[in-house]
């Protein structure tokens, strides 16, 4: 029996109180043996007749044990590991020893095997004093048996048959596989074979099947008469092991959905996830529902442990809830926000739609859980647990099921109440961006785009009016921050510039000017960047078909021009400082005369910044995707800039608004769409007209 199985006696201990332990030391590197005396007697050699060789050992052994014992050497030598064999000895008078011998091989610090070294026991009084044996084995607290080279019982002591609850009469002489046919397939199969094969001992914990229905400690090794067993009970430690597996499931399985939702970009991600995450630890399978703000209920996710039958549940969650009955389980859960299971036979007889009971039925036959999704008194949606019918219930899991279900309904709560609160300012700021004028011959476009990121929406506006005098003026501005505070400052800052501008009919640098005096005078408390660009035109202009932009920028990204001849232009000038700081800063302006055609770009920095790159290279992209783009007409071709450069995944806020200058002596082209003028604003003159 190895040393290695606590509490468990060894044979080899018999040989040591009736005798001499025997020791050698084989030099792997040659043929060389070291034996000390007691071995030497053991194998019936004298000081005078023992030649300190392996042939000294092989020579002694009886001719049946030759091959098994010479195969357990090798196997050691190859593995490096442990050696352990029980042989018999032939000695010079022919009377036949037992000796057990254990040893290990060793190796050089390059890992080549160099020393064998050992001890051997007489064990011949073991096999002989049947009696004393007898003894032995009938107090010995563990199951002892022997099984011969084909597999039948020959020995079972008294604390087997309790083990194994079969009498020994009924166990001796049938073969292992006979009485107990579940082992076949098992752990205890394999231990059993290897052991033989390998002649190395083995040991192990496994289950035995009923009707034995037992863990076990089990240690087995090959002797002569076949393969020798110790075993004991195990079963209340592997349970407190499982016990112990199944917590750290849980908590594991806790742990991961608590990371989802705190790190998934969306809630929507969890709860597709979420079956995958919950099968097969909670059930065999799983279908998350969500109510909608209608009350609708609605199966957003499924997932199955077998392969097999996902695609019957994944059928049966998109008809389920047809036609579903007010009075089945599912619906009072999502009325009375109560846990509820469902019994096999009740499940079988929920009133289902045909094409749900037709795939229903082929996943078999189930019992159900189905767990709310409750927060704050109200009840968002619930998680059906389908188990085959002989899953066993556990009270724990059904509790981490639970708190599963809490907080995830939380979060979605959560995730529901940041999703309102971001439409309302989203709605509040685009309240405050009110549509273009469309003057004569001069088309307006404007694009706002909230960032990905809800708490971000703020500050960024644009902003396109007539003055008394019917000349266009166009701005875009960003207040810094990116909150609900920086909305309101933006209606104000909106608000005041429009105000100065329309009342005055002053140039943009007299407008920032002014804006920046309010700032100050009315204690707004915001900073801002802001470009303004008015078009203008004498009658000699009109003539000619070009327009002067007269242009101020207080620290804004620069204003893009794209010429009919497809250049495009960055009207990079010295950055002034932005407004809010210094109501004294002189503000100045800029002309560049367009022809007409041409188009004007004024846009925040959330369309050409990136978390990965810095202003210029956005600033380059935009001009070059401005430039490709730049045949189409401007509504398609503000649409493209927005998608090719943010996907629909802005980092920052977006407002970009875009003046295309159409021809003077032709009429207004359709996809500029009908004149807006407001009352009381004189409309550009022509010479079309």
């Amino acid at each position: 029996m190895p040393a290695d199985v606590p509490g468990v006696p060894d044979p080899v201990a018999l040989a040591v109180e009736a005798g001499g332990v025997g020791v050698f030391d084989w030099d792997l590197t040659g043929d060389a043996m070291w034996w000390n005396a007691a071995l030497q007697e053991m194998f019936g050699y004298t000081a005078a007749d023992f030649r300190p060789t392996t042939e000294s050992f092989f020579r002694r052994l009886h001719p049946e044990d030759r091959d098994r014992v010479t195969r357990a050497v090798e196997a050691a030598v190859a593995t490096q590991g442990g050696f352990v064999a029980e042989y018999r000895v032939v000695l010079p008078d022919g009377r036949t020893r037992w000796v057990q011998g254990r040893g290990r091989v060793l190796a050089d610090g390059t890992g080549a095997p160099v020393r064998f070294v050992g001890t051997a026991y007489d064990t011949t009084e073991v096999h002989t004093g049947d009696v004393r044996t007898g003894r032995l084995l009938a107090t010995m607290p563990w199951g002892f048996v022997v099984l011969d080279h084909s597999w039948r019982f020959t020995v079972v002591n008294p604390a087997a048959e309790v083990l194994l609850r079969q009498p020994a009469h009924q166990l001796l002489g049938r073969t292992v596989w006979e009485a107990f046919p579940a082992v076949l397939g098992g752990e205890l199969e394999t231990a059993f074979r290897t052991a033989v094969s390998t002649q190395q001992a083995q040991t192990l914990t496994a289950h035995h099947p009923a009707p034995v229905d037992v863990w076990f400690d089990v240690s087995c090794w090959p002797s002569p008469e076949g393969l020798t067993l110790f075993f004991a009970d195990a079963t209340e430690r592997a349970l407190a092991d499982r016990r112990a597996a199944a917590t750290a499931g849980r908590l594991a399985l806790l742990a991961e959905v608590a990371d989802a939702l705190v790190t998934a970009p969306d809630v929507a991600d969890v709860l597709d996830a979420l079956p995958r995450l919950l099968v097969p630890l909670t059930a065999d399978a799983c279908i998350v529902t969500v109510l909608g703000p209608d009350g609708r209920a609605r199966d957003v996710s499924s997932w199955h442990t077998d392969p097999g039958k996902r695609a019957d549940l994944a059928a049966y969650a998109t008809r389920r809830l047809v036609e579903l009955p007010g009075t089945t389980p599912f619906a009072q859960v999502v009325h009375t926000g109560l846990l509820r299971h469902v019994a096999p036979e009740q499940v079988a007889a929920l009133p289902l739609h045909p094409v749900a009971r037709t795939h229903l039925d082929a996943l078999g036959p189930a019992r159900a859980s189905i767990v709310p999704l409750r927060t704050r008194g109200r009840v968002l949606g619930a998680l059906s647990l389908l188990s085959a019918a002989d899953r066993p219930r556990d009270p724990d899991t059904e509790r981490v099921v639970v708190d599963i279900a809490d907080r995830v309904a939380t979060a979605l709560d959560a995730d529901r109440l940041r999703r309102a609160r971001t439409q309302l300012a989203e709605d509040l700021q685009r309240s405050m961006l009110t549509a273009p004028p469309e003057p004569d011959h001069a088309e307006v476009v404007v694009r706002y785009q909230p960032a990905a990121e809800a708490a971000r929406v703020g500050g960024d506006w644009y902003d396109a009016f007539l003055q008394r005098d019917g000349t266009t003026m166009v701005v875009i501005g960003d207040v810094v921050g990116h909150d609900t505070a920086a909305a309101a400052a933006m209606g104000q800052l909106r608000g005041l510039l429009r105000g100065i501008a329309t009342y005055s009919d002053g140039g943009p640098a007299e407008v920032l000017r002014g804006l920046d005096a309010a700032v100050e005078v009315l204690q707004v408390g915001a900073l801002a960047t802001a470009a303004v660009a008015r078009f203008e035109q004498t009658p000699d202009e009109v003539e000619r078909g070009v327009t002067r932009m007269v242009w101020s920028n207080a620290g804004h990204p620069p204003p893009l021009v794209l010429h009919t001849d497809g250049r495009v232009d960055v009207l990079e000038r010295r950055p002034q400082l932005l407004l809010g700081v210094d109501p004294g800063t002189p503000r100045t302006e800029h002309v560049v005369v367009l022809d007409r055609g041409a188009t004007v770009l004024l846009y925040t920095d959330g369309l050409v910044e990136r978390r990965d790159a810095d202003l210029d290279e956005g600033t380059a992209r935009l001009t070059a995707v401005t430039a490709r783009l730049g045949h189409l007409p401007l509504q398609q071709l503000c649409d493209g800039l927005v998608r090719e450069l943010v996907d629909g995944h802005p980092d920052d806020d977006i407002a970009l608004v875009a003046v295309r200058l159409h021809r003077q002596d032709r009429p207004r082209p359709a996809e500029a769409g009908p004149q807006v003028v407001p009352p009381g604003v004189p409309a550009p003159a022509h010479p079309a007209q």
